[in-house]
C-alpha cells in the first residue's frame, strides 16, 4: 500500500473543524520554502506559538506541526513572502472554510486596513493564491490560465466550477446521481459523488454494498444504505465527532498488515510497523487490517505522518559512506550568511526609519508639541488616561489636527502613538519633543552598532565558508590521486546521473556567476551583461586582446564578450577563435536581446574585434551607461535564430547551466530547450524546476542546486515556454 501524499477531501472537512479552535491567533510572519511550501507563523493566546505548513508540491497538506518540526527560515525572503509579510503582519486568523467539498482551503485573515484570503488548492498541480477581501488576485504561486478559470494577480479568483457536495445532498439528488451513472456502485461514490477512491469504498463497507455491484443491480435499498452511510459520516464530519489514527504497514507482511490485525497500542517494540500509509480522522474499515495508531486530535496526527513519511523517503544513511558531508556544511555556512545578510538589511532599514522619525518631530515641532504638552498639563491635573484619549477622540471628531493625529494612548506604558508624515511614531508622554527626538537618534545608533557586530559576524562566516571549501577540496583531491584520474573521468563518463539515488553536490562559483555566461561548444568562455552597469562593467575591465564583441541590431541586447582567454592568463591577439564558437556567441547574443522578449524567432547580430571598441565617443557625441562606440568593420550574422536550453550539470561541478542547445547538451546531465511563448519568467522556471524534479531519482538534488530563482538565471528576458511542449 502506497503512502498516502495528499489529502483528501473528507481529510480537509475534519481539518477545518479542528483549525476553527484557533480563530483570533495573530499572525507574526510568513515564509516561503522552494516554490510550493508556505509556513505562517502565529500566536494564539490560549496556547502560544503557532505554525501553519501549506504544501501544494508532489505532497499537498496544510496543518499545524509542533515548533520543533518547523524548518530552518530560508535566507532572503523571495518576493511572494515579502507581499505575505507586508500583508499579514499583525492580522487575526478570522477562519478557515473548505470550498464545497472540493480540495481548496480559504484562510481569512482581518487587520485594520483590509482582508486577505489565501487560497489554497490542495489538487492538480497545487497552487497557493493571494487576494483581498474582493477576492482580486495580489499574488500567486502559480498562473492559471483555462478556458473554465483563471488565476493571475490582478484578476478576480475564480474557483473551479461546482461539483455535488455528498455531505450536503438530499436523498432524491443522490438517487439521481446514482441511477445516472453507467458503471459500478464504487466508481460512482468516487467520481459522481466526489468521494474519491478511499472513502468510496469506505462507504460501500459501513453499508454492506458490494463495491463492484453494477448501478443496474442497485435498488432503492442499497441507495437508502449507502445514503443512510454519508449521513453518518457528514454528520462525524459536522460534530467535530474524531478518533484520529495513524495508520502503518508492517513491510515483513507485504504491506498486508500485522497477522492479528489488532491496534498497535503505540508503545514501540519489536512488533512496531515499518512505515506509515495514512492518517485518518476516525477509524476506517478499509483499514482494519492495518496496525494503527490513535491520537487525541487530528492535526497532531498529520503533523507526525507527514514527519515520519519525510524520515522514511530520506532514508538512513550508507555507513559506509565515511566521506564527510561536505555540502551539507557548506550550504548551512551559506544559509546563515543570506540571514546575516538580512539582519543587517533590516538594521540598515530599521536605523532609517528611527531617524526618519526623529527629523519628522522637528518637521512638525509645533504640532508635536502641542499633542505632548496637552497629555502633560492633564497628568498634571490628575486627569485619567481614558478620559484623555476620550479628549483626543472628542477633538478628532471636531477636525482638530493635533487630535486627528493621535492614533492611541497607552496609559500603562505613558505611550502616545502619533502619525507624523505618513509614520507612526511612539512618544514618551513625560519628554518633550527635543528629548523624543534624542532618544530616536539614540535607538539608531544602537542599532548601527548591531549592524557593525553582524558585518564582523559575517566576516567570520565566510571564512568558516572558504574554510569548509578548502577541507572539500582537499578531500577530493586526495581522493582522486588514490584511485586515479583516468578511472575518475571513465567512471563519471559512465555513470546515469538521472537514476542515482543519491548524487554528490559538488558546488563552485565562478567569478563570472553574476554575469549571464556558458561555454562553448569549443569550451570558450562567453559573458554577457545583465543590464547597463554589466555591459559598462565587461567593456571596461573584463575586455582584453583576442576577444571578440557581438551585439545584436535590435535595441536593448547584453554586450557579449566571447573570451580567447581567462582573466587570469596572459591575453593573446593571436588566438583564431573557431566559427563555430562565434556563432553560437552570436545565438547567445540575439536569444537574451529584446528579439526573445518580442517574440521574434531571429534577429541580425554583428561581431567585432576588442580593439574595435571603445568608450570614447566622436567628437560631438555622447554614450549612454552601457554604450559603447565602434571602429572599422562588423562581420554580421543575418537572421541569426534564437535558441536557449537550461540544462543541469553534474560533473565537474554541480550546478544549472544555460544557453545556445548546441553548447549546453552535452555539458549537462539533462536539459530543456525553450523557445518564445507565453509565460512569464518566473512561471516557465518553476515549469522546468517541476520537469528536472521528474527526471532526478534523487530529488533532494535538484532543490540543492535548481531552485526555480536560478534556473530564471539563465533565462532570457520576457515570456518562454518549453519547446515541444
Amino acid at each position: 500500500m502506497d503512502p498516502k501524499r495528499e489529502l483528501t477531501s473528507v481529510d480537509l472537512a475534519a481539518l477545518v473543524g479542528e483549525l476553527g479552535a484557533y480563530e483570533g491567533a495573530k499572525l507574526d510572519k510568513a515564509y516561503l520554502y522552494g516554490d510550493d511550501l508556505v509556513r505562517l507563523k502565529m500566536r494564539d493566546f490560549d496556547r502560544g506559538r503557532l505554525e501553519l505548513i501549506i504544501e501544494v508540491g508532489e505532497v499537498k497538506r496544510a496543518h499545524t506541526v509542533a515548533p520543533e518540526r518547523v524548518p530552518d527560515a530560508p535566507g532572503r525572503p523571495p518576493q511572494f513572502a515579502m507581499m505575505l509579510r507586508n500583508r499579514l503582519s499583525g492580522a487575526d486568523f478570522a477562519g478557515v472554510e473548505q470550498f464545497e467539498f472540493d480540495r481548496i482551503l480559504e484562510f481569512t485573515f482581518e487587520r485594520e486596513d483590509g482582508t486577505t484570503r489565501i487560497i489554497v488548492e490542495l489538487f492538480g498541480q497545487g497552487n497557493v493564491a493571494v487576494t483581498d477581501g474582493e477576492y482580486e488576485v495580489i499574488d500567486c504561486l502559480e498562473t492559471v490560465r483555462l478556458k473554465s478559470r483563471t488565476v493571475v494577480p490582478g484578476s478576480r479568483y475564480e474557483f473551479p466550477d461546482s461539483r455535488t457536495n455528498p455531505l450536503t445532498v438530499s436523498q432524491e439528488a443522490f438517487d439521481y446521481e446514482m441511477e445516472e451513472s453507467d458503471t459500478d456502485v464504487v466508481r460512482t461514490l468516487a467520481t459522481q459523488l466526489n468521494f474519491g477512491g478511499l472513502y468510496a469504498e469506505e462507504i460501500c463497507t459501513r453499508a454492506g454494498v458490494e463495491k463492484a455491484m453494477d448501478i443496474s443491480d442497485a435498488g432503492e435499498d442499497v441507495y437508502d444504505r449507502l445514503y443512510e452511510a454519508i449521513e453518518r459520516l457528514a454528520l462525524d464530519l459536522r460534530n467535530s465527532n474524531f478518533d484520529p489514527r495513524l495508520y502503518f504497514a508492517d513491510e515483513s507482511e507485504d504491506g498486508d498488515g500485522s497477522e492479528d490485525g489488532e491496534e498497535n497500542d503505540g508503545d514501540g517494540g519489536d512488533s512496531s510497523p515499518d512505515r506509515v500509509v495514512d492518517a485518518t480522522p476516525f477509524p476506517l474499515e478499509e483499514h482494519v487490517e492495518l496496525a494503527s495508531e490513535p491520537y487525541d486530535s487530528y492535526l497532531s496526527a498529520l503533523d507526525d505522518y507527514f514527519f515520519r513519511l519525510e524520515l522514511e523517503e530520506e532514508g538512513e544513511p550508507d555507513p559506509t559512506d565515511q566521506r564527510p558531508d561536505f555540502e551539507e556544511e557548506i550550504a548551512k555556512q551559506k544559509r546563515i550568511i543570506e540571514q546575516q545578510e538580512g539582519a543587517i538589511e533590516g538594521f540598515e532599514q530599521e536605523a532609517d526609519m528611527l531617524r526618519e522619525q526623529a527629523e519628522s518631530l522637528y518637521a512638525e515641532y509645533g504640532l508635536v508639541d502641542d499633542i505632548l504638552s496637552t497629555i502633560q498639563e492633564a497628568r498634571a491635573q490628575d486627569r485619567p488616561w481614558d478620559e484623555i484619549e476620550e479628549r483626543f477622540e472628542a477633538g478628532a471628531e471636531q477636525g482638530i489636527e493635533a487630535a486627528e493625529a493621535v492614533i492611541d494612548v497607552d496609559g500603562s506604558e505613558g505611550i502616545v502613538t502619533v502619525e507624523v508624515d505618513g509614520d507612526y511614531v511612539d512618544l514618551e508622554t513625560t519628554q518633550g519633543v527635543e528629548q523624543n527626538a534624542d532618544r530616536l537618534y539614540t535607538e539608531a545608533k544602537a542599532v548601527e552598532e548591531k549592524k557593525e557586530g553582524a558585518l564582523s559576524a559575517i566576516e567570520n562566516t565566510r571564512k568558516d565558508l572558504e574554510e569548509a571549501k578548502r577541507r572539500r577540496d582537499q578531500w577530493e583531491a586526495d581522493d582522486g590521486e588514490d584511485e586515479g584520474d583516468d578511472a575518475d573521468e571513465e567512471e563519471n563518463e559512465d555513470r546515469d546521473w538521472l537514476s542515482m539515488p543519491s548524487v554528490p553536490v559538488r558546488e563552485n562559483e565562478p567569478w563570472y556567476d553574476r554575469f549571464r555566461w556558458f561555454h562553448t561548444s569549443d569550451g570558450y568562455l562567453v559573458i554577457g551583461g545583465r543590464n547597463a552597469d554589466q555591459n559598462e562593467e565587461l567593456v571596461k575591465k573584463y575586455l582584453e586582446p583576442g576577444d571578440k564583441v557581438l551585439h545584436t541590431q535590435a535595441h536593448g541586447g547584453p554586450v557579449t564578450v566571447l573570451k580567447a582567454t581567462d582573466p587570469s592568463e596572459a591575453s593573446s591577439s593571436d588566438i583564431e577563435l573557431p566559427e563555430t564558437s562565434i556563432e553560437e556567441a552570436a545565438q547567445f547574443a540575439v536569444s537574451y536581446a529584446s528579439v526573445w522578449k518580442d517574440g521574434r524567432y531571429a534577429g541580425d547580430v554583428y561581431a567585432v574585434d576588442s580593439d574595435q571598441v571603445t568608450k570614447t565617443p566622436e567628437s560631438g557625441e555622447y554614450l549612454e551607461k552601457g554604450g559603447f562606440a565602434i571602429r572599422g568593420d562588423r562581420t554580421y550574422y543575418d537572421d541569426t535564430p534564437v535558441g536557449v536550453a537550461v540544462g543541469i550539470q553534474c560533473e565537474p561541478y554541480t550546478r544549472v547551466i544555460g544557453g545556445p542547445p548546441s553548447a549546453v547538451v552535452d555539458r549537462a546531465a539533462t536539459t530543456i530547450e525553450l523557445e518564445p511563448g507565453r509565460y512569464a519568467q518566473a512561471d516557465a522556471a518553476k515549469r522546468i524546476y517541476r520537469r528536472f524534479r521528474e527526471e532526478f531519482e534523487d530529488e533532494s538534488f535538484v532543490r540543492k542546486i535548481a531552485s526555480p530563482d536560478r534556473i530564471q538565471h539563465f533565462m532570457p528576458p520576457g515570456g518562454s515556454r518549453i519547446k515541444d511542449d
